[in-house]
C-alpha cells in the first residue's frame, strides 16, 4: 500500500540529479526568470557525481573557429553520417540539430563556466582529437582542462575533495564553479531525496515527481517541466545484462558514481519514453577490484596502462593491440569493442578479463590506479601498491611461468592461461623493446619498456570506464520522445542519460554536453507555459 505523500513542493522547474547538466540547466532556467528546485539521491556530504569525479575536461572550441565546420565535426562525433565509410548515421533523425545546437553553444562553454565563478580558471589541453573528420580544419577546436590553481599539477593524481577551492583542480574544480554558480543564485538543492517515479496527468503531460526524502513521501509539482539528469547506468545489475554487451554483470566495471543506478530511465520508460543506443560506453579496459557496489565490481581508472614496462594481453597469453590505445584519447574511450571479442567456435570472450602483465620497475614507479578515482571510491590503493598486492588484487610471480600459473588460477580465467604462451609472448616484446621497434602492433617507442625485472606482476582488466552514455531518445530540444518520436509533454533531459556521443567520442566530450544541452533543456523547459 502507497503511503499518502505528507509533503508538497512546487516549483517552475523540477531538475532530478546534481550533477553537471542538472546544475547547468537548473542555472539557465533561474536566469530565464522562473523558479527551480534540484533533486538530488546522494546526501550533501557524499554528494560525488560522475562530473565531479571526472577530470575536469571540456570542449570549448573558440567562437572564432568556422560554424560550419564545427557543426560538421560534431556531427560527425555525434552520428557519423557525414563520413564517407559510414553505413548509416547513429541518430540522423536528430544529427542535424544537434550538431547546430553544438556549434551555437560549444563555443561558449569557457564563458558561460567562468560566468558562474571570476575565479574559475582553464588551459587548452587538446585540440580536435579527429583531425580527418569533417570541419576539423576549421573548427578551431578546444578541450579545456579546469582548474583554480592555474595548474594541472595535481589532476587525477591526487583527490582535492576536501581542499579549499583555491587548491581545487580536475573535476572538483569543475564541481567548485558549479556549486558557485547555484549556490551564488540560491537555487534549492534537495539532498538526500530519491526520485521514484514522474507524475503524469490525463493527457499524458509531466506534471511533477515523487520522490522520498528522510524516510517521507514527497510530491513536487513542476508547473512548467521536469528534467531528467541521473546519468547513467553503470551500478544497476539488471540494466546492464539487459543493454551490455557480452556478460553484463562480472564482465565490466565502471569508476564512476555508484549513485548511476539507471533511475532517469526507469522512471521514464515508464511514461513511454523510447531508448536509443543504451548500450554505447565511454571506456576501454580498466582494473576492477573484487569488492562490491549495489553487488558490482568496482572498476579503478588504471592510468598505468601504456606506460613502459608492461603489456596486455588475453586470457590465453597473448597481445591484441598497441597498449597505449587503450588509454590514449580518442581510442581509449571506444576501445572497450575491442575486448568483447566473441571467439565464436570457442563460444568464449577471450579477452574478458584481459590481463595487464608488468615487471618491478612498473610496480616500484608509483600507484598504477588513479588516486582521485580511489579516493572517492574509498579504496585503500597506495603509492607503491602494497595493500592491492596484500589483498590479491595483484598477482605475483617470480618467472613468468609462474605468474601464469597464478593467472591460469584466478577464476575469471577459467583455466585459460597457456604459461608457454605468454612466455614467448613477453621474449618478444623484450626483443621488440630492444629493436625499439613494436613489430606487431607499432607500439609507439616511448610507450615501451622490457619486462625482465622479477618479480613479474598481473592485474585483471574488463571492459568498461567511467559510464554509459546511452539512454532515453531525445531530440536537439533534449525532449524525451516516445517510440513514435513524439514528445512526452514537459519531460526533458540531459547528460549521459542521453549523451548526443552516440558514435565515437573525443575526451571532455561529456561535460561539454552537459553544459550544452544542460542549458538548452533549461531554457526549454523554462519557456514552457505555466499549468493551470
Amino acid at each position: 500500500m502507497t503511503t499518502k505523500p505528507t509533503k508538497v513542493h512546487h516549483a517552475d522547474v523540477v531538475l532530478i540529479g546534481f550533477g553537471a547538466a542538472g546544475g547547468c540547466a537548473a542555472i539557465t532556467a533561474h536566469d530565464a526568470g522562473v523558479t527551480t528546485v534540484i533533486l538530488e539521491k546522494q546526501p550533501q556530504n557524499k554528494h560525488y557525481s560522475n562530473s565531479r569525479m571526472s577530470g575536469g575536461g571540456f570542449h570549448s572550441p573558440s567562437p572564432e573557429g568556422d560554424f560550419e565546420s564545427i557543426k560538421a565535426y560534431a556531427k560527425a562525433m555525434f552520428s557519423g553520417e557525414n563520413l564517407p565509410h559510414k553505413l548509416e548515421g547513429e541518430q540522423p533523425e536528430f544529427s542535424d540539430e544537434l550538431a547546430h545546437a553544438w556549434a551555437t553553444y560549444a563555443p561558449q562553454n569557457e564563458a558561460f563556466m567562468r560566468g558562474l565563478d571570476p575565479q574559475f580558471k582553464t588551459f587548452s589541453s587538446a585540440g580536435a582529437a579527429f583531425p580527418d573528420f569533417p570541419g576539423a580544419d576549421r573548427a578551431m577546436y578546444a578541450c579545456l582542462r579546469s582548474t583554480y590553481t592555474g595548474e594541472y599539477a595535481i589532476g587525477e593524481n591526487e583527490n582535492t575533495a576536501h581542499a579549499d577551492k583555491a587548491s581545487k583542480e580536475a573535476g572538483e574544480a569543475f564541481h567548485a564553479c558549479l556549486l558557485t554558480g547555484v549556490g551564488s543564485r540560491k537555487i534549492p538543492v534537495h539532498y538526500d531525496t530519491v526520485a521514484e517515479s514522474l507524475c503524469v496527468n490525463e493527457d499524458g503531460v509531466v506534471t511533477g515527481v515523487v520522490a522520498v526524502c528522510n524516510g517521507e513521501r514527497v510530491i513536487y509539482h513542476a508547473r512548467r517541466a521536469v528534467i531528467i539528469t541521473t546519468g547513467g547506468f553503470e551500478y544497476n545489475i539488471r540494466m546492464r545484462k539487459a543493454f551490455l554487451d557480452g556478460p553484463g554483470k562480472e564482465g565490466w566495471a565502471f569508476y564512476g558514481s555508484p549513485a548511476n543506478t539507471g533511475d532517469g530511465i526507469r522512471m521514464a520508460i515508464k511514461v513511454g519514453a523510447a531508448l536509443s543506443k543504451v548500450g554505447t560506453v565511454a571506456g576501454r579496459v580498466i582494473c576492477a577490484i573484487p569488492e562490491r557496489r549495489h553487488g558490482l565490481k568496482i572498476g579503478m581508472n588504471t592510468s598505468s596502462v601504456g606506460k613502459p614496462h608492461e603489456i596486455v594481453v588475453d586470457n590465453h597469453g597473448r597481445r591484441y593491440s598497441a597498449e597505449r590505445r587503450i588509454t590514449k584519447d580518442p581510442s581509449r574511450y571506444i576501445f572497450y569493442k575491442e575486448a568483447l571479442l566473441f571467439d565464436t567456435v570457442t563460444l568464449t570472450y577471450p579477452r574478458i578479463p584481459s590481463w595487464m602483465i608488468f615487471d618491478s620497475k612498473l610496480m616500484n614507479g608509483g600507484a598504477l590506479v588513479s588516486a582521485s578515482a580511489a579516493a572517492y571510491n574509498d579504496i585503500d590503493w597506495d603509492k607503491g601498491n602494497q595493500n592491492a598486492l596484500r589483498k590479491g588484487w595483484i598477482l605475483q610471480g617470480t618467472t613468468i611461468a609462474e605468474l601464469a600459473e597464478k593467472i591460469r588460477a584466478h577464476p575469471e580465467n577459467r583455466e585459460m592461461m597457456d604459461a608457454k604462451a605468454l612466455e614467448q609472448q613477453v621474449e618478444t616484446w623484450n626483443r621488440y623493446c630492444d629493436a625499439k621497434c613494436d613489430g606487431d602492433f607499432d607500439a609507439e617507442p616511448a610507450t615501451m619498456g622490457e619486462l625482465r625485472k622479477p618479480p613479474f606482476y598481473a592485474l585483471p582488466l574488463y571492459p568498461g570506464g567511467p559510464n554509459t552514455k546511452g539512454g532515453l531518445r531525445s531530440n536537439g530540444r533534449r525532449e524525451v520522445l516516445d517510440w513514435d518520436d513524439k514528445p512526452i509533454l514537459r519531460l526533458y533531459a540531459a547528460g549521459e542519460i542521453n549523451s548526443a556521443f552516440q558514435f565515437v567520442y573525443q575526451g571532455g566530450g561529456n561535460l561539454a554536453e552537459c553544459i550544452v544541452f544542460g542549458r538548452i533543456a533549461g531554457a526549454n523547459a523554462a519557456a514552457e507555459a505555466p499549468l493551470v
